[in-house]
């Protein structure tokens, strides 16, 4: 299978993590909501709590699975591969730096850009121009990523930026009894 869609296929596998992630935090965070406990008010608020509770968490998790001993995240290991730098695993600040920039920056400005979107109000059916340069850096960061997947090389510009590469892990060695 070509590195790319390896890549692909566990950055999938990934999402299906963070999806459910982002289920336990929905199963907590609508009741209170709808209960009153917790009501942020404001576009900032929103973005705020929305950071801390899934985006942050999920950015953290990442860099501890790739800079950790198996350098992978769940997808990455469940397909073989793993994240090195020039010395061996990433170190935490190098993970930490790649899924802010693959992970974390994508979706904030997707919350940013959903939230503006929602709460512009109803009697003005026109929405700013910063909201759609927004919406449109969401969606191209991360299409950016997927293409350079299949470029030469394979590297996107998150690795480039932390000096990182994705590949195939070693195969494991088999004893012989002799």
């Amino acid at each position: 299978m070509r590195s790319g869609r390896r890549r692909l296929l566990a950055w999938l596998i990934d999402w299906a993590c963070i999806l459910g992630w982002v289920a336990i935090t929905a199963a907590v965070g609508v009741p209170l909501y709808l209960a009153g406990v917790i009501a942020p008010d404001g576009v900032l608020a929103l973005n705020l709590v929305a950071a801390f509770v899934m985006v942050i968490p999920v950015v953290f998790a990442a860099a501890i699975c790739e800079s950790g001993s198996s350098a992978a995240t769940p997808g990455k290991r469940a397909l073989r591969l793993i994240v090195i730098s020039e010395v061996g695993p990433p170190r935490f600040r190098a993970a930490l730096a790649r899924n802010m920039l693959k992970l974390g920056v994508p979706w904030l400005l997707g919350h940013a850009a959903v939230y503006a979107i929602t709460s512009t109000s109803s009697e003005s059916a026109t929405v700013p121009v910063g909201v759609w340069i927004l919406t449109a850096a969401a969606y191209l960061i991360p299409s950016v990523w997927v293409v350079c997947l299949f470029a030469p090389g394979g590297r996107t510009p998150y690795d480039l930026i932390t000096r990182t590469t994705v590949v195939l892990a070693p195969s494991p060695r088999r004893v012989v009894d002799g």
